[in-house]
């Protein structure tokens, strides 16, 4: 069986590629979608390696030509925060960039699609990354391939982008930054059991059709998740709430960086609430997601001496 990853190279991705290697059967062929085949090879050669660019027909034709399976994990750069300069739009990447995909695997023969989709999608919410994620699950449900659409909550590991921002708060700064009041709540997952259900779909001959809602056991307040973080590092920090407002109003000036960490719509992301109930999904794949402290404890350890 031939698998295609893209977005192999990323956070999410990454971690799927990994799972694959770790638990290969005899029969698989891992590819990898890269816009730079000839850096870096976290996998020592045991990964194909093609390039491909996201949303363009001729390349991602040429990379899934005699695959059997794509998982598409593709995020654009900087994620949360856009870039219409340069098509780094929710609309642009997840809406249409997987609209051709889709269509372009079902072209080329492909049987299955597997699709990183987001909590919250097929609900009608107006927010670009909500619409984003609709426009692509329609494609991927219209295109006549089997399919599993995978909606995970707030994922976290090593190498993520912002739960990473908030351990290094904990660990350096005398007081943790929060935007807004710290009440949001979110079910954090860790990428670890992301992993393991995409490589489940991937392989499970019945998963077609599957549309499945992925979070952590627990809702957490921000607050919550962040003394969380802080019991986990064994670190003891105020936590310093800012008004939304205020946080808008910094993150209009940092979009002016040439990589800016925030952007007004991206503190709107990083504040909204989607309710999920995670137990279907625990069932349909027989285990239990970690709990946010199991989660963290995995990667950061036992913790550091208290300060």
């Amino acid at each position: 069986m031939r698998i295609v990853v893209t977005g192999g190279t990323g956070f999410a991705g990454g971690r799927v590629v990994s799972r694959l290697l770790e638990t290969r059967q005899d029969d698989e062929q891992i590819t990898v979608t890269t816009r730079d085949p000839q850096g870096r090879d976290p996998w020592a050669g045991y990964v194909r390696r093609v390039q491909a660019f996201a949303g363009d027909r001729l390349s991602l034709g040429r990379a899934f030509a005699g695959a059997d399976v794509v998982v598409h994990a593709i995020q654009f750069p900087n994620h949360p925060v856009e870039d219409p300069a340069r098509g780094r739009t929710y609309l642009e990447a997840d809406g249409r960039g997987t609209e051709i995909a889709a269509r372009t695997a079902r072209r080329v023969g492909v049987r299955r699609f597997v699709y990183l989709s987001g909590a919250g999608a097929g609900q009608g919410r107006p927010q670009p990354w909500f619409q984003a994620k609709d426009r692509a699950e329609a494609a991927i449900r219209d295109s006549g391939m089997e399919y599993s659409l995978l909606r995970p909550s707030w994922v976290y590991g090593p190498g993520d982008r912002s739960m990473s921002r908030f351990v290094t708060f904990c660990r350096y700064l005398p007081v943790v930054p929060v935007i807004g009041d710290g009440r949001n709540r979110a079910h954090p997952l860790y990428v670890e059991d992301v992993a393991r259900c995409v490589v489940e779909c991937v392989r499970r001959e019945e998963a077609r059709g599957e549309t499945l809602d992925l979070g952590g056991p627990e809702a957490l307040s921000m607050d919550q998740i962040l003394h969380t973080l802080l019991r986990v590092l064994r670190k003891r920090r105020p936590l310093l709430h800012q008004p939304v407002w205020l946080s808008k109003l910094l993150a209009r000036g940092l979009e002016l960086l040439p990589r800016p960490i925030l952007s007004p719509a991206a503190v709107d992301f990083v504040l909204q609430e989607v309710d999920l109930d995670p137990r279907p999904a625990m069932e349909y794949f027989g285990f239990d997601f970690r709990s946010l402290e199991e989660g963290l404890r995995d990667y950061l350890g036992a913790g550091e001496r208290v300060i």
